[in-house]
């Protein structure tokens, strides 16, 4: 997969549009080492017609962002929630900012509901990665459904909104994968900047990884994730004040995937790392 991701990334464009299928080789992050998109750029990877209808919850002090003129950026949370969200959301919600969090079903939303709902509740957007993180190019179409599915109806239990975004497992997707979005009313997310945090406990790493891999329009990727042996995942909270108000200092505006794609998306079946570009 390494091999994939750095055939990848030497032959990925500022402005390219690939299809899905392509993104199947290979995305790092989530628990895959590899390169990492170039800072800045800005991608709409996929392309399908349709919009996606009530997507988003409430957007708070950034519904009146606008991202085709603002630097905006995008935070974003995998694996949520643990028994660390409540820290993360205490910081997001000291500076006053508004991510995106990926949940999973099985062994997450199902065991932290009244976390779930605080996400909602502070304005934050609560999307899936599926029900229990299987690879969805590895199993049947069906299999594939059916994770997407398990994993939208357990936060739609919870907080009374089914999710409009899906963030693949480990960012591998295909043309079936997006055919599934594209009936299901759904917008694949992945990502433009990691700190690779799984696989360090390094806090000022993984803050100093950010700022150096952040470019106007991303989507940055962190996770929310307890690591019992202490080889990653365990110092993604450290790094959340460091990370966000640096990035503040060189101008950025932290918004929610929603806003940061707004107008014209998210859009059922695409696959975004960015904001595309305004042409």
């Amino acid at each position: 997969m390494r091999n994939a991701a750095r055939a990848a990334n030497r032959t990925r464009a500022p402005t390219a549009l690939v299809t899905a299928a392509a993104l199947a080789l290979a995305l790092p992050g989530c628990g895959d080492g590899g390169v990492v998109p170039q800072a800045g750029v800005m991608q709409r990877v996929s392309s399908a017609s349709g919009t996606v209808a009530g997507a988003g919850t409430a957007l708070g002090p950034d519904r009146s962002v606008d991202c085709r003129r603002a630097r905006c950026v995008a935070l974003t949370f995998d694996d949520s929630p643990s028994p660390r969200t409540p820290r993360i959301l205490d910081i997001l919600r000291r500076y006053r900012v508004h991510a995106t969090f990926f949940t999973l079903g099985r062994h997450h939303v199902a065991t932290y509901p009244g976390t779930v709902v605080r996400m909602a509740a502070e304005g934050h957007e609560v999307e899936t990665l599926t029900w229990s993180h299987r690879v969805l190019t590895r199993i049947s179409p069906a299999g594939a459904r059916e994770e997407i599915t398990r994993g939208r109806e357990a936060v739609a239990k919870v907080i009374g909104r089914r999710p409009v975004l899906l963030r693949p497992p480990e960012g591998r997707t295909s043309a079936a994968v997006a055919a599934i979005c594209r009936r299901l009313g759904m917008a694949q997310i992945l990502w433009s900047a990691t700190a690779s945090d799984y696989e360090t406990s390094d806090s000022a790493l993984i803050t100093r990884r950010i700022l150096a891999r952040t470019g106007p329009g991303g989507i940055i990727l962190l996770h929310d994730r307890v690591d019992p042996t202490h080889r990653g995942y365990n110092g993604t909270v450290a790094a959340l004040p460091g990370l966000i108000s640096g990035l503040e200092a060189r101008g950025y505006t932290f918004v929610t995937v929603t806003r940061l794609l707004a107008p014209s998306g998210p859009r059922p079946g695409e696959v975004y790392r960015a904001r595309p570009l305004t042409r």
